[in-house]
């Protein structure tokens, strides 16, 4: 009889977060395919669980993956894991439960922590609608062009970040978002220094630099949306934009310089300088 792959969320700070479903599974497993054993191990001897561990993360997922999937085919039920929270959310786990469905092998969450949905829950930000952007580019301008395709997404915005890249990140918001744009800083959620603060971006960026405690700790950053006709107001600029170099250059040249000032892909800009020159 084929096993079951079980996707285990464990806490992201305080171990009594953690379910009594999730430790009655990882009790009852075969094994447990762990991001970091180390770490896991000291969850797993917490909960008196002495369940075998298999180190799977994101430089041998890929080779971990069919050996995996064998043992379950063979009956063998297995729960995956994370470092703290929800397995696969910017964590690793995806190769592993893609297969498992690939192999017809049911897979079966069982629900828990998860930092991005957390923060979420206590930003006072909207949360009808929202994406997860996970982490943004550790260097300057590919971090900086990721934010500028956002600058007009409407919906709540939710990102990871490093302590260490925190203050450049949120000045970067400030700066291509706007510093009146609302946001939470939520740090260190469930741990002894948890700190959850709304602000604007520029207040946020102001306090991050002055307070170097803000710059350690696990970190998700919740940002406001654009405001609903901020999208229509961008594409007036752009077209005003467009106009005014279409003046002066060829239509291909107008495409590569505004997308250079603007961030917007060049084949859409130079489709949009046609439209406009008829």
């Amino acid at each position: 009889m084929t096993g079951v792959l079980y996707v285990v969320a464990t806490p992201i700070g305080n171990l009594d977060d953690i379910s009594r479903r999730a430790i009655q599974v990882l009790a009852q497993v075969g094994r447990i395919a762990a991001e970091d054993t180390r770490h896991s191990a000291r969850l797993l001897q917490h909960l008196d669980i002495n369940t075998p561990l298999v180190a799977v993360h994101d430089h041998n997922e890929a080779g971990r993956v069919q050996g995996l999937i064998s043992q379950i085919l063979a009956g063998e039920n297995i729960a995956l894991i994370s470092d703290a929270g929800t397995p696969l959310i910017s964590d690793p786990g995806y190769r592993l439960v893609a297969a498992a469905h690939e192999a017809n092998i049911q897979v079966i969450p069982i629900p828990g922590a998860c930092a991005a949905i957390a923060a979420l829950s206590a930003a006072g930000l909207p949360s009808d609608r929202f994406t997860f952007e996970g982490f943004l580019s550790a260097k300057t301008t590919a971090r900086q062009v990721q934010l500028q395709a956002l600058a007009n997404e409407t919906r709540t915005l939710i990102f990871y970040e490093a302590p260490h890249r925190i203050l450049e990140c949120v000045q970067d918001m400030a700066l291509i978002f706007g510093g009146e744009r609302r946001v939470v800083l939520a740090r260190e959620i469930t741990k002894t220094f948890e700190t959850i603060k709304q602000q604007t971006l520029t207040e946020l960026s102001l306090w991050v630099e002055q307070d170097s405690n803000q710059q350690r700790g696990e970190i998700v950053l919740v940002v406001e949306g654009a405001p609903v006709n901020s999208g229509q107001a961008a594409e007036a600029e752009v077209d005003a934009l467009l106009l005014k170099l279409l003046k002066y250059l060829p239509v291909k040249q107008s495409a590569q310089l505004a997308s250079e000032l603007t961030g917007h892909k060049k084949n859409a800009l130079y489709d949009r300088a046609l439209l406009l020159q008829k």
